[in-house]
């Protein structure tokens, strides 16, 4: 167990280099698979400061997205879908409005349950037209790259590491059931970390445990129709039997986008940075808190202003 260890610390602490320090990491070579949305706008902010410190980024997505668009810092690769704009839209806004109606968790989870599910075989169809595109898996076969950067919630990004044997780095706020601690073998007591759609904290009476654990078993539900048609897809194209813990554990380094301030104190595996704040699309903060900022600038450190 302990050279396991020993090699994966080593493999991190490679990936730290390649991705943060400039100096060590000017000829870097990243490969980019994003998840569209929300998680794709706090990607970006991250991939435009990696290609400033000299990184060479391909980023590769469906042709018809929300948010992914041809950019100037990157090299763009798209790969056609059986959707259309409109499809993908409607999909999205009808997603919206039911997850942010208030009702109780059952009707939510119900809810969130349909769209998800929605959503998931288009990005399943998605994937699969990636996984087989020869053109485009030979291209990315010869481009060596040094890292798969991709946000683990849709699995695509993982399977194309496995394909081409390249170390991968997570980005994520979090995955459906708690998979990301299953897979790392991280330590998640129900009576104590709250589960998806609670709305409960790290600090729960015995009625609040007992709920907690009960939600364990939707949970599950949510995982198997998640992440079941991803490992049949990976197990096709891989060619060995594979499943969704499996994959994730190999995994480098896990960056969650989570604080302990604005979350909840947790237990945590070694290759599981917490960065906090790097969460969709920064604003600029009314002039009023730009005055008010500055009244206190003698007790603000000025690069937290």
């Amino acid at each position: 167990m302990a050279p396991v260890l020993s090699a994966h610390l080593h493999v991190t602490a490679m990936l730290v280099q390649l991705l943060v320090l400039p100096g060590l990491a000017a000829a870097g070579k990243l490969l980019v698979v994003p998840v569209d949305g929300s998680h794709w706008l706090s990607m970006r902010e991250v991939l435009d400061s990696l290609r400033e410190k000299g990184h060479e980024i391909v980023v590769v997505a469906p042709e018809i997205g929300l948010h992914i668009k041809p950019s100037e810092n990157y090299v763009m690769k798209f790969h056609p879908v059986n959707f259309t704009q409109e499809d993908l839209d409607e999909h999205f806004q009808a997603f919206l409005q039911d997850a942010l109606q208030e009702g109780s968790s059952l009707e939510r989870f119900l809810k969130i349950y349909q769209h998800m599910k929605r959503l998931s075989d288009m990005a399943i169809s998605n994937c699969a037209r990636l996984l087989y595109n020869k053109s485009l898996i030979q291209y990315l076969q010869e481009s060596n790259f040094d890292a798969v950067l991709t946000d683990p919630v849709l699995l695509c990004g993982q399977i194309l590491a496995e394909h081409l044997a390249v170390p991968s780095v997570f980005f994520l706020r979090g995955m459906p059931c708690s998979l990301e601690f299953e897979a790392t073998r991280c330590p998640s007591p129900p009576s104590y970390v709250p589960r998806m759609l609670t709305d409960l904290s790290d600090n729960m009476s015995f009625l609040q445990r007992v709920k907690n654990l009960l939600f364990e078993i939707p949970n599950t539900f949510l995982c198997d129709f998640a992440f079941q048609p991803y490992e049949k897809l990976a197990s096709e194209f891989l060619q060995r039997d594979v499943t969704a813990p499996d994959l994730l554990s190999h995994a480098s380094i896990w960056l969650l986008r989570l604080d302990f301030v604005l979350d909840y104190p947790r237990p945590l595996m070694p290759n599981m940075i917490f960065v906090g704040g790097v969460n969709c699309v920064p604003k600029k903060l009314p002039q009023q808190v730009q005055d008010s900022n500055r009244d206190f600038s003698g007790f603000i450190p000025q690069e937290d202003l």
